[in-house]
This record gives structure tokens, sequence and C-alpha cells, in this order.
């Protein structure tokens, strides 16, 4: 039988950093996701990992883009103002091709906002919170299974695009107690950074694979020289004003995730068959907006239920091709209106989308989103 556990979400993602290879964590605490880094606290000296708890969130970041480039697999969790904080340090490490992972575990905002409420309010922060053009990976879990399972994913992808990944949970996934099946640790596909093939005075620090569009990656301190800027710079890694390098390098950021998308892109998908009515939902809303879906049925409306486990890339060509024909899409959302503009984007006036907010730190009750579905069938 295997091991069980009953876990909160935030507790589950942290083991599933773990069991993913995470052997260092820097952070500064937060709430709604403190306990990612209390789990962490504890955890990783016994395993040979090391803990630090930074002066501030941007610390944070800087940490683990330090651990990173020193050869660990590093992780920090933060909630909505953090995640605001750690926006220029996120956006070196994309251009830098620095693998980390960053938790948001969202709640209200702007500023402060509600520390120990629910929200969907970074979805946007999270795809263009830093500046510039960039490939961004973010999943959002909507189960306690989820976050153990999406925290190997994450690291994963990380070390294969050699990029951040984003984890968007929120207050209500990180705080409620689910089972958590565990996994064995020698079944659990685990993706390490691809290192230096060639001797170090070969070695070009950003000439990626032609491939996959990632170049290996050298360690500080195991013998390999590379430059590290926030400057876009050419395959040696020194900055440049040549026109052609910079469209070469900023190209292959985006395309080295955009080439493998049907890899990275996850969803779930319940009763679209026929559907005149969809429902597309995320993280904690997901789960009552698939009950109010499963509802609706029983009452003979053809409703579906689309939801996008990976947020960034939208699967948009999954939804479309699901969704053909259907009369309504509603998004209901813990926001003022954010995924919903993506699904508009998408649909371009096939269909009727429509979204639905709700802004008072609570979570949609499956009633709530079974009203509208009534009212546009």
């Amino acid at each position: 039988m295997p091991d069980v556990a009953f876990w909160q979400g935030n507790t589950a993602l942290a083991h599933g950093a773990l069991l993913a290879g995470c052997n260092f964590y820097g952070g500064y605490p937060i709430t709604p996701s403190t306990e990612i880094a209390e789990v962490m606290a504890e955890e990783l000296p016994k395993r040979g990992g090391k803990f630090i708890q930074m002066e501030d969130e941007i610390g944070g970041i800087a940490s683990i883009i330090g651990a990173s480039i020193a050869g660990a697999k590093a992780l920090t969790a933060t909630s909505g103002p953090g995640f605001s904080l750690k926006q220029e340090n996120l956006g070196l490490a994309y251009i830098a091709e620095v693998p980390i992972v960053v938790v948001d575990v969202m709640r209200g905002g702007p500023s402060t906002g509600l520390p120990t409420k629910t929200a969907q309010q970074d979805v946007m922060q999270a795809r263009w919170g830093t500046h510039g053009d960039h490939a961004t990976i973010c999943y959002a879990p909507s189960s306690v299974q989820e976050c153990y399972d999406l925290a190997v994913k994450a690291f994963n992808m990380a070390e294969r695009f050699r990029q951040p990944v984003l984890i968007l949970s929120d207050e209500v996934v990180g705080h409620m107690r689910e089972k958590v099946t565990m996994r064995d640790p020698g079944r659990v596909e685990i993706v390490n950074r691809v290192r230096p093939s060639l001797p170090p005075e070969k070695f070009t620090p950003y000439e990626a694979n032609p491939r996959t569009g990632v170049p290996e990656m050298a360690s500080f301190g195991d013998g390999y020289s590379w430059h590290v800027t926030g400057l876009t710079t050419n395959d040696w890694g020194f900055p440049t004003n040549n026109a052609p390098e910079i469209e070469k390098k900023m190209l292959r950021l985006l395309s080295k995730v955009d080439r493998a998308r049907s890899d990275v892109v996850e969803y779930e998908a319940e009763s679209m068959d026929g559907a005149d009515i969809v429902v597309v939902a995320y993280g904690s809303v997901g789960r009552s907006a698939l009950r109010a879906v499963r509802d609706a049925r029983k009452r003979g409306i053809p409703a579906g239920f689309f939801r996008p486990v990976t947020l960034w890339p939208f699967p948009g060509e999954e939804l479309t091709k699901m969704a053909l024909g259907a009369k309504t899409v509603l998004v209901p959302e813990l926001n003022c209106g954010q995924m919903v503009l993506e699904v508009e984007r998408v649909f371009r006036g096939r269909s009727e989308v429509r979204g639905i907010s709700l802004l008072n730190g609570e979570l949609f009750k499956p009633s709530e989103i079974g009203r509208v579905i009534e009212e546009v069938a």
C-alpha cells in the first residue's frame, strides 16, 4: 500500500519540493505561505540541505538565485506583497536563465490587503509582473494532492528549461487538509539541469542545444567560468549591443518553452462534449465550479467544465477546440476579471465570454456559480 498523509496544501507543496530534490530554501515569512518555510526549515537540515531566512522578500529570491547558480535546486515561497517585491530579481533569473521555483499563495490585495483571506489577484502579475518579454511557466493547483505533484513538475520544468517556474496557489488550497498519496521516490521522474559536456576551456556558457534551445549549465565553483548579468548578452554571457545577437537571445528565451508546449501545458475537463455553457475556472474556484457544472447536468443543463492547471502558457488551443460551438463561456474568479481577458482573447468573439467576480475574501459557493449557469441557459 502507498504511504498516505493528511496534509495542508502548503505542507504537501513543501514535501513535493523535497521529493523533486530541492536542497535550498531562502525566503521571508508571509501569510498565508509561511507553513512552506516552516516545513523546509525542519526538513532540509535532516537531508543535508540549507534553509535561510532572509531580511526581506528581495533577499529571499536573491538567495535562491545565488544558490541555483552554485548548483542547488532552490525554492522560495511568498504571497502577493512579497511576490511584488520579487519581480525585479525574477526578471534577472529569466534573462540569466537561472532555474528556480517561486510559490505565491495568493491573498487579497493590493498592498497588505487581506493577509488571512483568499483571492486570485496575482494571475496577471505572474505573467507580466517583471518587465520585458520572456516565457512564463505557471501552475495553479486546486487540491492538496496537486500541490504535491505540481511541486515536482515545477522543479523538473525549471531544470529542463533553465528558467523560473511559478506555482500560483491560494489561501484556500494552501490551508485546507486532504489525503495525499505520496509517490515512491524510485518511480518519480526527476529532471536535472544538463551539465557541461565540454572541458572548461572549450565551454561557451550560453551556447544553446540546437534541438532544445537550452544551454548547458555549469555551477559556480566546479571549475567553469561564466558571467551572470541582467543585461542582454551574447553566447559568452557578456553584454551586447549587436542587433542579431540581441534578437537571437530574446527569441530563444521564448521559443525554448514554446517548442515543448505540449509537455508543459496541463488541464482538466469534464462534460465538454456538446456543452452549450462552459465554465472555465482554476485553483480553489475550480472545485466549486466543477460541483456547479455537475449539479447543472443533473438538472438537464448542457454545461461543461474546463480547468487550466497551467495558467501560463494558457491552454487556449485546447479550450477552444473542446468548447467549439459553446454558446456561453463563464469565468468565475476571485478578482475583478483577469483570466477572463485571456479567455476572451482566445475565443475572439466566437462565443459570449462572461466573467463572474467575487472580491470579499471568501470562496465561491457552487450555488453562486450555478445561479449564473441557470441565467444563461
